[in-house]
């Protein structure tokens, strides 16, 4: 990979915040919610990913998802992905966030 794609891992609470202020992706109930990380991408040991790659689930789905046998590896890679791209739209949308 070339090196422009390695960022430093990004931490934000306040993008934290925002994305655990959606609605669950999987069963769409209201707070709380919290910010999942995907579990494939930028990820080594002892290590999580970007922060704005973060989607809201409610802790129930986010177990399932995480720990359960709900989804092959393959399924939760391609949600996961598609859910980081709906949470940036649904954010942007809401004026949750702003470009700079």
């Amino acid at each position: 990979m070339p090196s422009y794609f390695k960022e430093p891992t990004h931490r934000s609470q306040a993008w934290l915040r925002a994305v655990a202020s959606l609605p669950c992706v999987v069963c769409m109930k209201d707070g709380p919610s919290q910010a999942a990380h995907i579990n494939h991408r930028g990820k080594g040991m002892a290590m999580k990913a970007p922060d704005v790659w973060t989607f809201p689930m409610c802790p129930q789905c986010h177990q399932e998802f995480d720990q359960g046998r709900s989804y092959t590896k393959e399924e939760r890679r391609e949600l996961a992905d598609t859910w980081v791209l709906m949470t940036i739209l649904n954010l942007a949308s809401q004026g949750k966030v702003v470009p700079k």
